[in-house]
């Protein structure tokens, strides 16, 4: 695997958050308009209306409900990306570790965060038996390594150091707060097709007695659908490529901590056994972890299949780890 060296990395991850930040409200804009487009073009489909007309229209109606569309998608962002740690404590189930109950996970990353320079994170645990840990965060203030119970029983010292130090790794390359950005923003087009979904259906099944009006508002809420399905799909391609590479670089940067490749390699096959944390029940959230809890890539999958993986095979990485 090609060195990719700290800084550089750092570079690249704030500018593919500068990008999300920059492409996605692009990204809600353009299917603005495409709804708008196609709301219009059912609306005159019967009447003669040259294509100027039509655009002319649906620019008017895009003007009037974008400041809408914007601010609706700002609160949201403001609100996902200032409680994500919240959220997120709250799907995984963790809590707090004190040094005083576990001296020894202490020990491991107050040592490692000595060795580079930095800032040591807040420590959580999942009071799970399977083997599993993520790290979280978009500062300093709010930076965490979590690990779960197992992993933490289960490991040797030297393969527990490995994982803290892939953990930490995400937390150097800021590839934490990179992911959370792509997360919330996906987030975004998850709650609008979510919400078309079911206005579709309290449309079809709660007002049938009224049938012309029920069919133009089903048509309304299938161009909405097919809007947030169309960014939903496109946002989620690029946040499960995000997280593949992702996961080679915070492996390589555990090598590089530790000086120890095996000992990341030999606690990835332990946690391959047993990665599945029962609290964890958002996809979001999951793809936070070392292991995806109960779906990674495997080395059969390619072509498109392979795209919706969120973590690359544990088969490479280990391989790729052998390789140091």
């Amino acid at each position: 695997m090609q060195y990719i060296g700290i800084q550089t990395q750092k570079s690249r991850n704030n500018f593919r958050s500068l990008l999300l930040l920059i492409l996605f409200p692009c990204l809600v804009v353009g299917l603005t308009y495409l709804f708008c487009y196609l709301l219009h073009l059912l609306a005159v489909q019967d009447d003669e209306v040259t294509t100027s007309q039509l655009l002319t229209y649906t620019t008017a109606m895009f003007v009037h409900i974008l400041p809408y569309v914007i601010g609706g998608v700002l609160i949201w962002f403001l609100i996902a990306y200032f409680a994500n740690t919240g959220i997120i404590n709250s799907a995984t189930g963790a809590k707090p570790l004190e040094r005083k109950n576990n001296p020894r996970v202490y020990n491991l990353v107050e040592n490692l965060c000595m060795s580079q320079g930095m800032k040591m994170p807040k420590i959580n645990i999942i009071y799970d038996d399977s083997l599993n840990a993520y790290a979280s965060g978009i500062n300093e203030s709010t930076y965490t390594v979590t690990l779960s119970k197992g992993i933490i029983d289960k490991l040797e010292d030297a393969e527990l150091e490995a994982v803290i130090a892939h953990e930490l790794s995400h937390i150097r390359n800021h590839d934490v707060r990179l992911l959370i950005i792509s997360i919330v923003f996906v987030g975004i087009f998850s709650m609008i097709a979510q919400i078309a979904l079911r206005s579709a259906y309290y449309s079809s099944f709660t007002r049938s007695n009224k049938n012309d009006k029920n069919g133009g508002a089903v048509v309304i809420i299938l161009l909405a659908m097919l809007v947030a399905a169309i960014g939903y799909f496109f946002a989620t391609l690029m946040r499960f490529a995000i997280s593949r590479k992702r996961e080679y670089l915070a492996d390589a940067g555990s090598a590089e901590m530790t000086k120890n490749p095996l000992a990341l390699a030999n606690a990835l096959r332990k946690i391959s056994a047993d990665p599945d944390i029962e609290a964890v029940k958002r996809e979001d959230v999951a793809q936070l972890f070392i292991q995806h809890p109960g779906k990674q890539a495997s080395s059969a999958l390619s072509g498109l299949s392979g795209l919706f993986a969120t973590h690359p095979p544990i088969e490479k990485r280990i391989q790729v780890l052998e390789q140091f």
